[in-house]
């Protein structure tokens, strides 16, 4: 990312880090707990961190680790000012980064046989990232000045998991359904 922009995952750090802080360790483990929004490179994690204090939005500290010192980042006045002012802009709808829905757009290419057992599969993985959800609104009872947010924001996530499960369903029913007919045109005499 060039010069003085804060991009989606700028603002992602700078609340992620939060009135408690966090270094960059924390912020890949936070992203990772639910995996709904780890969507950037884990050494982006590390970078924009150090970004963020060059422009004063963080000031970075050393505290005592486990085993070395770790920088730990805290907002600084100009870094909460600037998410009060992000936070009144209108929001927009999120862009799709979606991969089960380009493999759908593909179909016609590959094969609805190849298509339909790599969307079915998502299956399994939203009941693995339901689990997740689940162990992230536990934590969420365990911080009661962010539990309202962290919850309303795991109930939308809940609902994408929901609509993707009924979107299976429906793609499975479509593309069983488009196969029958050919079969059926298949064993048709021609006249």
């Amino acid at each position: 990312m060039a010069g003085d922009e804060l991009s989606l995952f700028s603002w992602m750090v700078l609340g992620l880090v939060g009135r408690g802080g966090a270094g960059p360790h924390d912020l890949r483990r936070m992203a990772q707990q639910g995996r709904v929004l780890d969507w950037a490179g884990e050494s982006q994690y590390y970078v924009e961190p150090k970004r963020l204090a060059r422009l004063g939005y963080l000031e970075a500290t050393k505290e005592p680790g486990k085993t070395r010192e770790r920088t730990v980042y805290r907002l600084t006045g100009k870094g909460e000012q600037a998410l009060r002012e992000w936070a009144a802009t209108p929001a927009q709808f999120p862009r799709l980064k979606h991969e089960p829905l380009i493999r759908l757009l593909v179909a016609d290419l590959v094969g609805e046989q190849a298509t339909v057992p790599g969307i079915a599969a998502l299956r399994d993985e939203i009941a693995d990232l339901q689990g997740r959800l689940d162990e992230a609104k536990a934590v969420a009872e365990t911080l009661p000045h962010r539990r309202k947010y962290l919850l309303l924001a795991y109930d939308l996530v809940e609902r994408l998991f929901e609509l993707h499960l009924e979107w299976v369903d429906e793609v499975e029913r479509a593309l069983a359904a488009d196969a029958a007919e050919r079969v059926l045109a298949a064993d048709e005499p021609d006249g």
